[in-house]
C-alpha cells in the first residue's frame, strides 16, 4: 500500500510539475532554477513519511515521556510570571531551554525538531555567521554582514545577530539550503518589509524572528544565491513563505500584521513543523496548499504543535489543501470565523488542542469546509480527540479513524487542559547568556 500511495504521488507531482509552478515569481525561469525545481521535488518525495501515523504516535510519545519524567507544567500559568528555575514547557522546549549555556551550544537546538519536520538541522554543519548590519539596500551585491549576504551563501551556515536590530527588507529575502536563522539572545524584526521566501530549497530553521507588517515586493533583479540572481515578478506580502521546500522547522517566532498571510505553505512543501509561536492581528493566519487545483499538495505533512493562536484573528489555524495536517495541543483564544478550515479532501487530525470560542454565535464552530457539499467532505478525515472545547465551540468531524494501525500503538497527545500550560512560552524568547533561555 505505501508503494502505491507513493507511486500515485509521484505521478501527481510530476504532472503537477507542468502547471503554473513556473511562474512563481520567477520572471526567467532559466536552467539555474530548473535545476532547483527538479532537486526540491526529489528531496520532497524523499521527505514525504508513507506512514504519517508513526510521525504522530513518535511526537505524542515524546510528550508523554516529559510529563511521565516528572517535568509538570501545572504551575506555569499565562499571564502569571515565571519565577522557576526551567521554563520548559513542552518536549521540543525542553530538548534545549534548560541548558543555562545555550549561548555556547547553539546548535543543540538542530537536534530538537519533532513531528514532520524531525531531522531537519538547518545549518549544524557549517560555521556560524553573525549579521552586524540590518541594512537591505543592495539586492543584486548584499553587503557581508546583512542578513541577505548570510542567506544566499551556497554553503551550511548558523546565523546569529550581534545585536538588537530592525531590518526592513527591500524585496522578497530567499533563502538557500542548509541555513538557521538564530535570533536567541537579540531583538530582531524583520519589519514593515518584504517577505521571507524559501522557494525549492531544504533543511532550514528560522527561530526567535519577530516578524511584523510585512508588504508586498514590487520585485526586481534580486540575487538568490552567490552564483546566480535574476528577475523576480512582486511577492504575495506574507511573513514567511514556503515553496517547494523541504524539511523546514519554524519555531519560537511571534507574528502578527502581515499584508497577506503569516505562513504560506505550497506546491509541494513538506516535512515541515510550525511550533512555538505566537500569532495575532491578521486575517489569514497559515495557508497549506494555496489552489485547489494545485495537486502536488498532496504530499504536504505538517505538524502545527504548541503554538498560541491570540488576539484578532479571523481565519486559516491553518487552512488545509490535499495534505495532512497534524494541529496538536495549540492553544485558540481567539478566531473570528473559523480555526480549521480545508478543502480537496486533506487529513486533519486536531488532538489536544484548547478553542476558546468568541462570544459571537456566527463564531462557534472550529472548522470549515470550503467549495464542497456535505454529500462530498463527510468522506474527508477530520478528527478531533481530546480537544478542549469552551464558550460553546465545537468541531464537525468527518471521515473514519485518520490511522490504520491499531489503536493500542498509539500513544495520545496530552488532553486538551494542558494546551495553555504548554503554550506559556510561545513566541520569541527574551534569552539571556548563562540563563536558561
Amino acid at each position: 500500500m505505501a508503494a502505491a500511495n507513493a507511486g500515485m504521488l509521484l505521478i501527481l507531482f510530476g504532472l503537477a510539475s507542468i502547471s503554473p509552478i513556473l511562474k512563481a515569481n520567477i520572471h526567467d525561469f532559466d536552467e539555474v532554477w530548473q535545476k532547483r525545481a527538479e532537486n526540491a521535488r526529489r528531496h520532497a518525495l524523499e521527505a514525504y513519511h508513507p506512514n504519517p501515523d508513526e510521525v504522530v504516535s513518535s511526537f505524542n510519545k515524546q510528550v508523554h515521556m516529559m510529563f511521565e519524567n516528572g517535568n509538570s507544567t501545572r504551575r506555569y500559568l499565562r499571564g502569571r510570571p515565571y519565577t522557576g528555575r526551567c521554563a520548559a514547557t513542552n518536549p521540543i522546549d525542553q530538548c534545549w531551554r534548560c541548558d543555562r549555556n545555550w549561548a555556547n551550544n547553539r546548535k543543540r537546538l538542530a537536534d530538537c525538531a519533532q513531528g514532520f519536520g524531525r531531522g531537519t538541522i538547518g545549518g549544524k554543519n557549517g560555521p556560524f555567521y553573525v549579521v552586524t548590519n540590518p541594512a537591505d539596500d543592495d539586492l543584486v551585491n548584499p553587503k557581508p554582514g546583512t542578513l541577505r549576504h548570510a542567506v544566499i551563501q551556497e554553503r551550511p551556515l548558523w546565523i546569529t545577530f550581534a545585536h538588537d536590530m530592525v531590518i526592513r527588507l527591500s524585496e522578497e529575502l530567499l533563502i538557500t539550503s542548509d541555513k538557521t536563522i538564530d535570533a536567541r539572545g537579540s531583538n530582531v524584526q524583520i519589519y514593515n518589509g518584504a517577505q521571507i521566501t524559501m522557494q525549492f530549497v531544504k533543511n532550514i530553521i528560522i527561530h526567535g524572528l519577530h516578524i511584523r507588517k510585512t508588504k508586498a515586493g514590487k520585485g526586481g533583479m534580486i540575487r538568490d544565491s552567490v552564483s546566480h540572481y535574476g528577475f523576480r515578478s512582486s511577492s504575495d506580502g506574507d511573513g514567511i513563505s514556503m515553496f517547494g521546500a523541504s524539511h523546514i522547522w519554524i519555531d519560537h517566532v511571534s507574528m502578527s500584521g502581515c499584508q497577506d498571510g503569516l505562513i504560506d505553505a505550497v506546491m509541494g512543501s513538506t516535512a515541515i513543523t510550525v511550533s512555538n509561536s505566537h500569532f495575532t492581528h491578521q486575517d489569514h493566519v497559515m495557508l497549506l496548499g494555496a489552489s485547489d487545483s494545485h495537486p502536488q499538495d498532496s504530499i504536504m505533512q505538517v505538524t502545527v504543535a504548541f503554538n498560541h493562536f491570540g488576539k484578532q484573528l479571523v481565519q486559516r489555524m491553518p487552512r488545509v489543501r490535499f495534505g495532512f495536517a497534524h494541529v496538536v495541543n495549540n492553544d485558540y483564544t481567539h478566531w473570528l470565523m473559523y480555526a480549521i478550515g480545508g478543502s480537496q479532501h486533506p487529513t486533519i487530525l486536531s488532538q489536544g488542542n484548547r478553542f476558546l470560542a468568541s462570544n459571537s454565535h456566527h463564531s462557534k464552530e472550529v472548522t470549515k469546509r470550503d467549495s464542497s457539499p456535505q454529500s462530498v467532505w463527510k468522506t474527508w478525515n477530520w478528527r478531533s480527540e481530546m480537544d478542549l472545547m469552551m464558550n460553546g465551540a465545537f468541531f464537525v468531524e468527518s471521515g473514519s479513524d485518520v490511522r490504520n494501525v491499531n489503536r493500542q500503538d498509539v500513544i495520545p497527545a496530552k488532553p486538551g487542559k494542558f494546551a495553555s500550560q504548554m503554550t506559556r512560552f510561545s513566541g520569541a524568547l527574551n534569552c539571556y547568556v548563562n540563563k536558561p533561555c
